[in-house]
């Protein structure tokens, strides 16, 4: 069965990182989608079990669906300047 998390909105001031998901449990299979609604850089950081940290950047204006098996942890980091836009996770495990 399937969760849908609600729908969160970000804003972040530059050179600012913010955990948006975390599983401490062993992890959980889920997609996470970010839409980047700003003119600059967002990266979407995936911590998963047994896999090194991946950092996925998405351009302004773009978006961005992962399926991530065992996902721990997905978070966000911005650069030098803001970004805006939304997140959303789809655990497949309650």
């Amino acid at each position: 069965m399937a969760v849908l998390l609600p729908l969160q909105v970000f804003s972040l001031a530059p050179n600012v990182g913010k955990s948006y998901y975390e599983n401490l449990n062993g992890g959980a299979d889920a997609a996470v989608t970010v839409n980047n609604l700003s003119e600059f850089d967002v990266a979407l950081v995936i911590t998963s079990v047994n896999a090194p940290v991946q950092t996925y950047v998405i351009p302004g204006n773009n978006s961005l669906t992962l399926v991530v098996p065992r996902l721990l942890v997905a978070a966000l980091l911005t650069g030098a300047v803001p970004a805006f836009g939304t997140i959303q996770v789809v655990s497949a495990q309650l």
